[in-house]
């Protein structure tokens, strides 16, 4: 009998492996960064192969001595939106992946303004750069080769779940979910397909595009050669949708925001699509089988990655676990505020021309108010999601589950539990997104008989109860939206 479900979590920075066994306890981990490239301003990219290498070499340290026959299925989630189009023979990329938070296509966003409602209607998203469409125009147009292959059907594009299934298969596979799907721009949530004139608009041709299977299920299975035995791939999500599986949010309702480079609220909405009012999207997840249910999400681009521009590009930290203490380390912002729009500016205002700004400095200001206000901003921008996503639900949410690296502050939960006015609660497994690829690869394979399985092993660490008075929360909040005004384009 197999003792364990093995889950790829492919993420923005880097790649996570973990095995879990049937108590949803991890039993090995791996991770390792990647390189991040930046050709031109507010372009970004990643090289696939190198992805797929980290992830090869990961996946072998993680099984080590227990044998890929131990291992029952495999489960990925991973960054959605990532654009890889590559050539189905050699199976090589034409150009680097184009990230999700890539602002290359945006003036031809604008250009397509016409076709947003159409667009809005049919996907449930806005017409902005950030989603896949434009990416994979840009890649047919603009790599060597790329549009001559898609039109001999020799090309195949995917999300970075699909390049991964390509890669574990040996290319037997061309496959995603409907939560990676629902992502591009190129797929109608109501009726579950690819649309044809969504294809047209975005001149793709169908050939190049993956089978969509439900997220618990067999994606295909995992070549001798490359895995070390024939396992199912039993599970995929996109991250966040995977996160909010893992945190056992099946239920019209329940809410979770995820803290990773971005950050991510996510409102389970049942069987009925909610239009947003507010500038979120509607979108898929999952429900207790792992079928698709409508959700409404809101992104933030910049969260925990503005941790990362600190430690490298200003070096006023050496490790992202430092923030706190800087933060800590005065009463409070000083009148700081720090608007983290490097690549726009999300939901709910969607301005992709919003650029980042500190501001308020004044003479006695130092590292640890610029710190505290970096750490201030995550905690505003995902205020600002939950506050929509209330608005456009009629949910009035009790508490937040919370997950991803940076939820592991203290310090900015403390203060996110603050400008909500509600409580915050932390998982013990923070892993919340890998421990959901692997609890919909567990059902797809049969290695859990039902969600009930799992779901009584979901355990809380910690709860933040809101401190701040009513005042001082509407002073700060009203401190923060004039700082965003000023960061905003129009």
């Amino acid at each position: 009998m197999s003792d364990y479900v093995l889950a790829i979590d492919a993420g923005t920075t880097g790649v996570t492996v973990l095995l879990f066994d049937r108590d949803a306890a991890v039993v090995r981990k791996a991770y390792s960064e990647f390189a991040q490239h930046y050709p031109k301003p507010g372009w970004v990219e990643h090289d696939a192969e190198e992805i797929w290498a980290v992830t090869q070499r990961l996946i072998g340290e993680v099984i080590g001595e227990a044998g890929p026959e131990r291992i029952a299925a495999v489960g990925i989630t991973n960054q959605r939106e990532t654009t890889v189009l590559w050539d189905a023979e050699t199976r090589t990329p034409f150009h680097r992946a184009i990230v999700w938070q890539c602002r290359r296509t945006a003036e031809r966003c604008q250009a397509l303004a016409a076709h947003a409602e159409e667009i809005s209607r049919k996907t449930g998203l806005v017409l902005d750069a950030y989603f896949s469409a434009t990416k994979l125009e840009w890649l047919l147009e603009h790599a060597e080769g790329a549009r001559a292959a898609a039109e001999a059907g020799r090309a195949r594009f995917g999300t970075i779940d699909t390049w991964l299934v390509d890669r574990l298969t040996a290319g037997a596979s061309h496959a995603t979910d409907p939560t990676n799907a629902s992502r591009t721009l190129l797929y109608d949530i109501h009726a579950r397909r690819w649309d044809d004139g969504l294809l047209s608009l975005f001149g793709v041709p169908r050939s190049v595009l993956p089978e969509v299977k439900p997220s618990a299920g067999t994606f295909g299975v995992t070549a001798g050669d490359v895995f070390g035995a024939e396992v199912p791939i039993a599970g995929i999500a996109g991250d966040q949708q995977a996160a909010l599986f893992g945190q056992g949010c099946v239920r019209p309702g329940a809410a979770k925001n995820t803290y990773g480079t971005g950050c991510f609220a996510l409102l389970n909405a049942g069987s009925d699509p909610v239009r947003s009012e507010r500038g979120l999207v509607t979108t898929l997840g999952c429900d207790a089988r792992g079928a698709p249910v409508y959700c409404l999400e809101g992104s933030v681009f910049i969260g925990g990655a503005v941790v990362q521009w600190l430690r490298d590009e200003l070096r006023l930290v050496g490790d992202a676990a430092e923030t706190e203490a800087h933060a800590r380390a005065v009463a409070d912002n000083g009148g700081v505020y720090f608007v983290p729009a490097f690549v726009g500016l999300g939901a709910p205002h969607w301005d992709q021309d919003a650029r980042g700004l500190i501001c308020g400095l004044t003479r006695g200001s130092g590292r640890d108010h610029v710190v505290r206000a970096a750490l201030e901003s995550i905690a505003y921008q995902s205020r600002d999601l939950i506050e929509a996503l209330q608005a456009d639900s009629g949910v009035r949410l009790s508490a937040l589950k919370v997950d991803g690296g940076a939820c592991k502050n203290d310090f900015l939960m403390q203060f996110q539990a603050d400008v909500l006015g509600i409580p915050v609660v932390r998982p013990k497994n923070i892993e919340t997104t890998a421990q959901g690829a692997a609890f919909l690869a567990g059902l797809g394979s049969g290695f859990w008989s039902s969600f009930e399985e799992v779901e009584r092993v979901l355990a809380v660490d910690r709860t933040w109860e809101p401190t701040m008075s009513a005042d001082e929360r509407t002073r700060l909040l009203a401190g923060w939206e004039a700082a965003v005004a000023r960061a905003r384009s129009r």
